[in-house]
């Protein structure tokens, strides 16, 4: 079997990576001690169709294929990780109105999202709750024409920005789905700083105290919230995840062959060091490797396989770890300059420990893998004593 980019996927890969040198890799650096994204960046990414960019066409979108979407997440993630996240929960909220929401939400909303008019953010995790993410705190009660809801969540990507939210929120203890406009009464955010990585993606904590919501923002059926819609859309934002991974990685990859190409250390460059060597070797080998796994994910969401949500977590949980590896490498690579804001790298390393814990933490995709695994191994092996059985009535 051949693995091969097709040539438009080949353009859009060059096309993208253009774009991020040009526009994001030159003041990705400013933008993480400012703790900002400036808005001019997000128009001319909203420009380019990146908002709606597995979004179907009838509603704006550009309906790229996973592989495609794979590689705008990756090329961006190399250039910042703080703006590939706007992509990844933009399009979290977007894939969950698109699959789960009723034909209003999806002729409203969806082509405001396509374009960039709105700007969407996930609203999952709460100050006691993380992981756990299905016994959220926040309630939802009904009150005549509107839900009520009370709470609080934390840890909000693009928060400080977002028009409108999807709220996880139980409502008559059963996990349901809101959609929450910015200017809806009894609705605050407060933004937060000073956090490890991705420190300009804009991060919020929303407050709700007796936000009225309409009926009709309820995304599905009241109980669907984590099962169906949080579930689906945490998917979506793994695969993201897992390929911004791969731009971190590739990002340090780049940076240290450039750093010991340049840098003399006993008199002769870094790079004639075998134990130099054995580290980029390791870095090289380790970023092929998730991208393939990245790949396989990609194919098998294009075909609809029911494997590939587990692939996906596969994918996201060896991205995740080896960006991390090869982050902290690239550091050591660059000794004490890699300690500098000067330097890239030790961005790098702090975003990469951030795609440890989004959408599913290391130990959570652990626990998945292994439960993914005993439930195979117990399948096939009463698919084999079955065979044996219906042999010997044979």
């Amino acid at each position: 079997m051949k693995l091969e980019l097709s040539s438009q996927q080949k353009n859009a890969q060059s096309e993208f990576r253009a774009f991020v040198n040009e526009e994001i890799c030159p003041y990705a650096g400013e933008w993480d001690l400012k703790e900002f994204t400036p808005p001019e960046l997000i128009k001319k990414i909203a420009q380019r169709g990146f908002l709606g960019a597995i979004l179907p066409q009838e509603y704006g979108g550009q309906a790229m294929d996973m592989i495609t979407y794979g590689i705008l997440n990756e090329e961006i993630g190399r250039g910042c990780s703080s703006v590939r996240s706007l992509l990844t929960v933009h399009n979290m909220v977007s894939q969950a109105v698109c699959k789960w929401g009723n034909k209003s939400q999806k002729e409203y909303w969806l082509p405001k999202f396509a374009s960039g008019e709105t700007i969407a953010a996930f609203a999952l995790s709460e100050p006691n709750v993380g992981s756990d993410a299905k016994s959220v705190e926040t309630t939802a009660t009904l009150s005549g024409d509107a839900y009520i809801l009370n709470g609080q969540k934390k840890w909000i990507t693009y928060g400080q920005i977002a028009d409108i939210f999807l709220v996880f929120a139980q409502c008559e203890g059963k996990p349901s789905a809101f959609l929450v406009e910015k200017n809806s009464p009894g609705f605050s955010v407060q933004p937060m700083s000073s956090i490890l990585g991705t420190k300009a993606s804009m991060v919020a904590e929303l407050q709700f105290e007796n936000c009225h919501v309409p009926l009709e923002n309820l995304v599905g059926r009241l109980g669907f919230g984590f099962s169906y819609v949080a579930s689906s859309a945490l998917d979506y934002g793994r695969y993201s995840v897992g390929w911004g991974c791969i731009g971190i990685a590739q990002a340090c990859l780049e940076a240290c062959l450039k750093y010991t190409n340049e840098r003399k250390q006993f008199g002769v460059y870094l790079k004639e060091h075998q134990l130099i060597r054995q580290m980029i070797t390791q870095m090289i080998a380790n970023v092929k490797a998730a991208r393939l796994l990245c790949y396989q994910a990609g194919y098998l969401k294009n075909i609809n396989a029911p494997n590939s949500i587990i692939e996906t977590s596969i994918a996201k949980y060896f991205a995740s770890t080896v960006a991390t590896k090869i982050a902290n490498d690239a550091v050591q690579i660059h000794g004490g300059n890699g300690c500098s804001s000067e330097y890239p790298v030790e961005r790098y390393l702090r975003d990469s420990k951030i795609m440890e814990i989004i959408e599913g933490s290391t130990q959570i995709q652990e626990i998945t893998i292994a439960e993914s695994g005993y439930q195979n191994y117990c399948f096939s092996t009463a698919s084999s004593v079955m065979e044996k059985k219906l042999a010997e009535r044979i």
